[in-house]
């Protein structure tokens, strides 16, 4: 079926101040007194800038990922004034760029993002995904922290109305230092890396892979005398303490990151690789051959008293594979509560919720061994349910569950793999999430396209929240980039957001005195 709402605004191409007097004034809510209104004519927006641009050829959009050309970007939108929405159903969470703030730590494209968020606003947009980079903050040395691009970001956001939710990233992104989205891990990291390997995770054949650090040398000081929880828990709590004043204000969430992608899983392969590796029927390496991940399977072999275990993956019987499994699955788990112990005890009091993100594999779903899944770390299979042990740990802690794959339908997947079911998936991770009482935050994947995409959010939302007195689902739209600002997509876009968040009415709470200016960092401090 197609989505049904009423008109929405409309985009054409350059960001410059209009304003045009309509001939019936509009009563809009005065920013000066709640018991007064004042007149004022409808005004037209139009924002245009052009940043480290020499033409003009298009439309320039959010997320150009880089700063050489940048194209002509129009953005033109008609509303009637500030109104306060009433809202019945799930909010709408837009993730920004993934390089809005650069290696040097401040705001890049400010111009485009400002006008971009003024748009999010008009669309109904309850608020903004930020992602917060360990290899940015805390880049040259540890216990040095760089948040000012944040904090100006966070203050963009707040001024155009925007909620923020902070996402904790401790894991690298991108391919590469080719890739203009490339984010490593901390400088400082690396060298520790340099001269001991095995704190990155390493496969049967001995390549490491450094998106995040082996979850095995969790307590063991390898990070210029810290363990690897220390130093998460040290920079959650310097976040904790330099948006304190925002916490529970703007910034209303806070996602935790548990590895690769950010999700609570081994790097069976490369998470870019990862995001298509549905198409390949990927089945993954398993990541347990560091000293650190072989000592504790050791461990746990010797509790069972079964040393001849606990040297690499599941070759050889089937109890051998059981314990393998278990044993993996239990190591997760604990790094995961591990990270949602310190995250409950740093954050309590400040009214933000947390969550933790689960990978979306769901190419060998529709097999009785879920093979890819075995080797991000799920022992989910026909016959046992992985991920309600995962939704109990988080319920213990208060952690809401994000998953992304929303968006994603069988008839279309099973055309290239037969064996895919990305709704089967989701519909185990949603009822183990219903059986725990714990918040889901939804979120698209790469193939997210077409009004068909946005039905399935819808479709999946309601499994989640039918029947529930309370229910707390949320999406998270990836991404905010150029394609989203186009004409046609703009228009499934806003139909999508009033149908899933149920408003009746567009907010819309912009400056009318000029453009918007980023708050400075002392502003901000003072909420």
């Amino acid at each position: 079926m197609a989505i049904a709402s009423p008109s929405t605004p409309t985009f054409s191409a350059s960001f410059c101040c209009k304003r045009t007097v309509s001939t019936h004034p509009t009563r809009f809510p005065s920013t000066l007194s709640p018991t007064r209104t004042r007149h004022l004519p409808t005004r037209r927006f139009a924002i245009s800038s052009r940043l480290n641009s020499s033409k003009s050829c298009g439309s320039v959009y959010p997320d150009n990922g880089g700063s050489e050309d940048f194209e002509h970007y129009e953005l033109q939108h008609g509303f009637t004034g500030p109104v306060e929405r009433r809202r019945r159903g799930s909010p709408v969470y837009v993730t920004l760029p993934s390089d809005s703030v650069a290696e040097d730590g401040k705001v890049r494209r400010i111009k485009v993002l400002t006008a971009s968020l003024r748009a999010l606003v008009t669309a109904g947009v309850e608020g903004v995904v930020m992602e917060i980079w360990w290899g940015i903050v805390e880049r040259e040395k540890p216990r040095v922290y760089n948040w000012g691009g944040y904090l100006d970001l966070v203050a963009l956001a707040r001024r155009c109305g925007l909620k923020v939710r902070a996402v904790l990233a401790f894991h690298q992104h991108g391919i590469g230092p080719g890739d203009p989205l490339w984010i490593s891990l901390p400088q400082w990291v690396l060298e520790e890396i340099d001269k001991d390997p095995d704190i990155a995770y390493t496969d049967r054949f001995g390549r490491r892979n450094m998106e995040y650090i082996s979850l095995g040398c969790d307590m063991f000081p390898v990070l210029k005398g810290r363990s690897p929880l220390q130093a998460y828990s040290d920079f959650m709590m310097n976040f904790r303490d330099s948006f304190r004043s925002l916490l529970g204000v703007v910034i209303t969430g806070v996602q935790v990151g548990m590895g690769p992608a950010g999700e609570l899983r081994y790097p069976s392969c490369p998470s870019q690789k990862l995001a298509w590796a549905w198409h390949t029927r990927e089945l993954g390496e398993f990541q347990c051959y560091d000293k650190y991940m072989i000592a504790s399977l050791n461990a746990c072999a010797h509790d069972v008293g079964m040393r001849g275990w606990g040297y690499g993956g599941p070759i050889g019987t089937v109890h051998l594979g059981n314990f393998f499994f278990n044993g993996t699955l239990g190591m997760l788990l604990l790094h995961g509560e591990r990270i949602c112990r310190e995250a409950k005890t740093i954050f309590q009091g400040t009214e933000v919720d947390t969550s933790a993100k689960v990978a979306g594999i769901h190419w060998h779903y529709g097999t009785q061994s879920h093979p890819s899944e075995l080797t991000a770390g799920y022992y989910n299979t026909s016959r046992r349910d992985g991920y309600l042990p995962i939704a109990r740990m988080l319920g213990r802690y208060g952690f809401g569950l994000c998953c992304s794959g929303f968006g994603m339908r069988d008839v279309e997947e099973k055309k290239t793999n037969p064996v895919s079911s990305p709704e089967g998936f989701l519909r185990q991770i949603l009822l183990a999430a219903r059986v725990c009482h714990i918040p889901i935050e939804g979120e698209n994947s790469a193939t997210f396209s077409g009004d068909e995409s946005f039905e399935q959010v819808l479709k999946m939302s309601k499994f989640y929240t039918y029947g529930l007195e309370s229910p707390t689902f949320s999406f998270n739209f990836m991404r905010m980039d150029r394609y989203l600002f186009e004409q046609h997509n703009w228009a499934r876009f806003t139909r999508f957001v009033r149908q899933l968040s149920g408003a009746n009415i567009f907010r819309a709470r912009l400056d009318f005195r000029g453009d918007v200016q980023p708050t400075s960092l002392s502003d901000v401090a003072k909420g």
